[in-house]
């Protein structure tokens, strides 16, 4: 029920009771009376207009601006805001099946280059922890200086379109159902205040308005897993999950132990087999082709070291990932020619984003195709059917070559999907595009596994396992421990996709340790990175850890 006196809503559901001041957020509260806003100020700025270049307008707290609010029905409302730089809407509605308050933002201006609409929660109490699906899941004061102040993208930074707000007893949280896969990113603010945005397809150089998501709050008891597990099942019936499910490999749970940036070595492979039983090891491999690592994609023509390494490797057990790449090409390649057309650029700028070793990222024709001892690399939108199409081809005649001696294969940079200046290629995001890169991969002679890097709630679907990385991919030693403990990715995704760690993984130092150590509360198998047969003999303490943990 949404009632409405002047520019106030009262809105009262079967699970919570919220008020609305202009447009505001001032108070929720739950059926047994807690308010969890109770630091709320009617005058916070609610509505803002996010234009290109990171300048924003309020379209609420802005000198000469008018609300109006207008009641559709006992379960709708809208506020509506008139201001210098623009007009805003909040569309108010009720969700009598489940009690969630439902609000959609939209803006829209004379000025061109709005990137965003952006709506503000404020007031929480600062004693609730936020949990939300940064880096695999953390579970943190929302003050910390890590978080705060800080824009996190879905999905490439922000998993899930989710965030909780807890304490022991309970909390509440704001989610979005979008199967559309549209833009919209996380900010994380300062003195309790939290925003999301909205955002439009790229390019945004003219564009007027954004809007077109509805976040849904709502309250809950007990700890953080209510709120993700309704979010889990809403996921695996809008995309159809279970029949993912049915499609991974029976020795997919079977994985106990995974050896990142592992080398083609033999030998290594006889002491390990001695520690672990082989048919639980996963193998991630980078030094596998013809080319030098991360050159001369999508060229995945197999050594013939390598060919001899994976046969005495599968009449061991153990399962071989070769490192292929997803979006990632050398630009000196033939291929470029069809597809060098719809490579990623910046949405801000329209700068192409790709990859480089010891240079800056090259600007023209010329220095794209010359400079391969660097490892340039542009990204390919996988909304592209055409680059799909030469990608998997590719894979597929390695994989022939290796007389489809290994049913599994690591595509790199999975995680590498956002909003950009050319979003839409083929009617395709770059979130859309990649889920249905990687399963087109995955039908390949009949179907294999895919391994990628990163995971959420996009590329999950897909993948049978990822690669992941830590907390600003770098972070270490106390700042790193104290993003670990938190499993919610695991918990979100691990029917589908099992994690395993990317970096720092010899356990040479403390450092090191800690890392292995958040991995494994992130939810993750074991994971060890050693150079030879000496490691496995001789392991540091982590890594005899690890894989006393694999072999129990």
């Amino acid at each position: 029920m949404i009632t409405v006196n002047g520019t106030t809503l009262s809105v009262s559901t079967k699970t919570l009771d919220a008020v609305l001041e202009a447009g505001t957020l001032v108070s929720l509260k739950s059926k047994t009376g807690r308010e969890y806003l109770s630091g709320a100020s009617a005058a916070s700025p609610t509505l803002e207009i996010v234009f290109r270049g990171g300048d924003k307008r309020p379209v609420k707290t802005c000198p000469q601006g008018r609300i109006s609010c207008v009641t559709l029905s006992d379960s709708c409302a809208e506020i509506r805001f008139d201001a210098l730089d623009g007009n805003g809407v909040l569309t108010i509605t009720e969700d009598e099946e489940n009690g969630d308050l439902c609000i959609e933002p939209e803006v829209s201006s004379a000025r061109y280059g709005v990137l965003a609409a952006r709506w503000t929660v404020s007031g929480f109490s600062p004693d609730m922890k936020l949990t939300a699906p940064f880096f695999q899941g953390i579970d943190m004061d929302p003050e910390d200086e890590l978080i705060r102040g800080r824009k996190w993208i879905w999905p490439h930074r922000w998993e899930a379109g989710l965030c909780i707000f807890h304490d022991a007893a309970g909390g509440f949280w704001v989610h979005c159902r979008d199967t559309a896969y549209r833009a919209k990113s996380l900010v994380t603010g300062e003195k309790q205040t939290i925003s999301f945005d909205s955002e439009a397809w790229g390019p945004v150089d003219r564009s007027l308005s954004a809007g077109g998501l509805t976040w849904r709050v709502n309250v809950f008891e007990g700890g953080w897993q209510v709120p993700a597990a309704e979010y889990r099942n809403w996921l695996w019936e809008a995309y159809h999950l279970c029949r993912e499910e049915a499609r991974r490999p029976a020795w997919q749970k079977d994985v106990r132990l995974a050896l990142s940036w592992a080398p083609a070595d033999r030998d290594l492979l006889g002491a390990l087999a001695k520690r672990v039983d082989p048919k639980t090891v996963l193998l991630h491999i980078p030094h596998w082709r013809t080319h030098g690592y991360d050159q001369c994609y999508p060229d995945f023509t197999p050594s013939e070291e390598f060919k001899e390494y994976l046969r005495f490797a599968r009449t061991l057990g153990f399962h071989v990932m070769p490192h292929a790449n997803s979006v990632d090409m050398d630009p000196s390649m033939p291929e470029y020619k069809y597809v060098g057309d719809f490579k990623y650029r910046d949405i801000e700028n329209g700068t192409l984003m790709g990859w480089s070793w010891g240079i800056p990222m090259p600007h023209t024709n010329t220095s794209l195709d010359e400079n391969r001892k660097y490892n340039v690399m542009v990204k390919i939108h996988p909304g592209l059917a055409l680059w799909r199409a030469l990608l998997a081809e590719n894979i597929d005649k390695a994989l022939c070559q290796l007389d489809y001696g290994t049913d599994v294969v690591f595509t790199d940079v999975t995680l590498c999907s956002y909003n950009l200046d050319n979003c839409l290629i083929d009617n395709t995001t770059t979130m859309e595009g990649m889920a249905r890169l990687i399963d087109h991969v995955s039908r390949i002679h009949g179907g294999i596994a895919v391994g990628g890097e990163g995971l959420n709630e996009i590329t999950m679907q897909k993948l049978s396992f990822a690669q992941v990385h830590l907390f600003d991919f770098n972070l270490n030693g106390e700042p790193l421990a104290r993003t670990g403990k938190c499993d919610l990715n695991r918990f979100l995704f691990g029917r589908l996709c099992v994690p395993f760690g990317y970096s720092g993984l010899s356990g040479k130092d403390k450092n090191e340790e800690i890392r292995s150590e958040v991995h494994l509360e992130h939810g993750a198998v074991p994971t060890i990175i050693v150079g030879n047969a000496d490691d496995i003999e001789h392991p540091t303490p982590e890594v005899a850890r690890m894989l006393k943990l694999a072999a129990e």
